[in-house]
């Protein structure tokens, strides 16, 4: 029997020995039969690692007679079910559906600075500021600070020999941390770690911002000069958000921010609204938020916590043109903050150990084999979650999340187009390429809801490919992909 070898790898690492090659990841064996199987799927899941496969049919009724035929039915397809891309967002879980996701969020967050896909290409000329939002310390933890391409150390201290943490532990770290140093993020004294006050503040982040879109008007009133029924009639606000987490495992928000005249037709705002008075304006906005989570009638003993973003906000201009990345000090260019946020929309905390699921009880954490750190962080998610305690089960829910349960990409209504849009376009675009002339109903007449009725019957039928092959193909290739993307890009 003739067999071809599929490889895991990029392209670039089978290319090359010295990458990986053939000492990398195992190779996979298929026969031409299994090869061209997996090729028929993979056209039809887009891809997919882990596609969801149904099981069903389409049937439509002439209105006028009450004939009915069948339009389409899984039983003619190999194997007898459809297979549907899973669509998740992660690309530790599926990369080709997060590579989608991702150009999604890019031309989601594109269109509201340069206009496209519906938005006139007047608002890049509209003050626009890219400001990042980060939580306030819960204890020293190890970092990685650079200066240009120079990595400085961790936390040093002259007086290390003295200077100790309420435990006796020495709280200096003079090491030069790499990018994949295990240590990062992690606490220098655990003890001294307020892992509660980090698990709230991901509970309540949401919360938090949505107060802070509450003060930003009032704070940019201020700063115009006008009262605030006076600014709804000079300007509004528009945003698009994504979290990310950080090396100690707390959420933190990077956030476009742009404003409009009022109205649905993208007009710019007067000309005394600036990007610098938009970017005052966050500043004394994200410093006056506050959410103060203290004792009730139930829980009289509580203390009071007060939970606020941290004093690094850093809003910054954007500029039709420009070539620096965020945290570079160039100017921001609309290109790059597009990709940094739509890079972001598609991560998740990737440790090692981390769960991708919600945590089913107490034995399940004791189980775990991620860093100690996150494990307390779980902990202490799943102990405010009792009912003794907060009596928010979200928090139980999101505990394999570190307490943080909310969208990584919001945006407000007016701000550029939607995924939803996109997603019925690609739709459309490819319905059009299907059927050039048109869908035609079983009658031969081009399909019009008014005259036919079409009912659709669906069941799940699993996940995943038929063939046992179908993983290690899809990641391969959805790798080649990436390269070639990146490599066309570079040119």
């Amino acid at each position: 029997m003739t067999a071809v070898v599929v490889g895991s790898l990029p392209a670039a690492a089978v290319a090359d020995p010295g990458l990986g090659g053939t000492s990398g990841r195992p190779m996979l064996a298929l026969s031409w039969a299994e090869l061209a199987e997996y090729a028929r799927d993979a056209a039809r899941s887009g891809g997919c690692t882990r596609p969801v496969r149904l099981k069903g049919r389409l049937d439509a009724i002439d209105l006028a007679t009450g004939e009915r035929r069948t339009m389409y039915d899984t039983a003619t397809e190999p194997g007898g079910v459809l297979l549907m891309a899973c669509g998740n967002r992660r690309e530790s879980v599926c990369p080709p559906c997060s590579q989608v996701y991702k150009q999604d969020a890019r031309q989601l967050v594109r269109a509201g600075l340069t206009g496209g896909k519906g938005i006139p290409e007047t608002v890049a000329g509209h003050p626009c500021v890219f400001a990042t939002f980060t939580a306030p310390s819960f204890g020293p933890v190890h970092s990685r600070r650079t200066r240009g391409k120079t990595v400085l150390p961790c936390r040093p201290r002259r007086d290390h020999k003295e200077r100790r943490c309420p435990h006796g532990r020495d709280i200096s770290c003079p090491r030069r941390h790499n990018e994949d140093d295990p240590r990062l993020g992690g606490p220098l004294c655990a003890e001294c770690y307020d892992y509660e006050a980090a698990v709230l503040f991901n509970a309540y982040a949401g919360r938090l911002w949505r107060r802070f879109t509450t003060y930003l008007p009032r704070h940019l009133a201020r700063r115009a000069g006008v009262t605030q029924q006076q600014l709804r009639a000079l300007v509004r606000v528009r945003y698009v958000k994504v979290a990310e987490y950080q090396e100690r495992g707390v959420v933190h928000f990077h956030a476009v921010i742009r404003l409009d005249a009022p109205g649905e037709d993208y007009q710019p705002p007067a000309e005394r609204f600036t990007a610098d008075l938009l970017a005052d304006a966050i500043r004394d906005a994200a410093a006056a938020v506050r959410l103060i989570q203290g004792p009730d009638d139930d829980h009289p003993d509580w203390p009071v916590l007060v939970l606020r973003f941290g004093t690094q906000v850093d809003p910054r201009p954007v500029r039709p043109v420009g070539d620096g990345l965020p945290g570079t000090g160039r100017k921001l260019s609309v290109d790059a903050v597009a990709n940094y946020i739509a890079k972001y929309a598609t991560k998740s905390l990737t440790a090692p150990g981390l769960p991708s699921r919600p945590i089913c009880s107490r034995l399940d954490i004791d189980g775990l084999r991620c860093s100690r750190h996150y494990k307390r962080m779980i902990a202490a998610a799943w102990r405010l979650g009792a009912r003794r305690a907060t009596g928010n089960s979200r928090l139980r829910t999101a505990a394999h999340a570190l307490g943080w349960g909310g969208h990584f990409l919001t945006k407000s209504r007016r701000y550029s187009t939607t995924f939803g849009h996109l997603r019925r376009a690609r739709a459309e675009y490819r319905k059009r390429q299907r059927c050039p002339d048109g869908e035609r109903d079983p009658w031969g007449r081009p399909l019009d809801d008014t005259v036919v009725l079409v009912l659709k019957t669906w069941a799940y039928d699993g996940t995943g490919y038929t063939t046992t092959a179908g993983a290690e193909p899809a990641l391969a290739s959805a790798a080649r992909a990436r390269d070639q993307e990146q490599l066309a890009r570079a040119v």
